[in-house]
């Protein structure tokens, strides 16, 4: 359900602009898009994890949030985005 250090690592270095860049909005929506995408895959096994399901709500929630800034700060980084982590159709 968590995610690696090393992956962690990957994504910040796909998508921030250096190692150091952990805290930009697109760093911090792939890593919430990571950890959603761990937990939806848990709760195909674990379908009565109440508990799990409430920290879920809340991630997408969060990444929605941080959605919505980016696209009012940056359309392009935030269309851009959208594509590189397969968001939205």
């Amino acid at each position: 359900m968590t995610i690696s250090v090393s992956e962690k690592k990957e994504i910040v270095k796909d998508f921030g602009k250096n190692e150091k860049n952990t805290g930009s909005t697109e760093v911090q929506v792939a890593i919430l898009t990571k950890k959603i995408n761990s937990l939806t895959e848990h709760f195909k096994t674990h379908k009565k994890d109440h508990h799990s399901k409430r920290g879920l709500l809340g991630m997408i929630n969060n990444r929605r949030k941080l959605l919505k800034y980016l696209k009012n700060q940056d359309e392009d980084k935030y269309s851009n985005l959208i594509k590189k982590l397969g968001l939205r159709k």
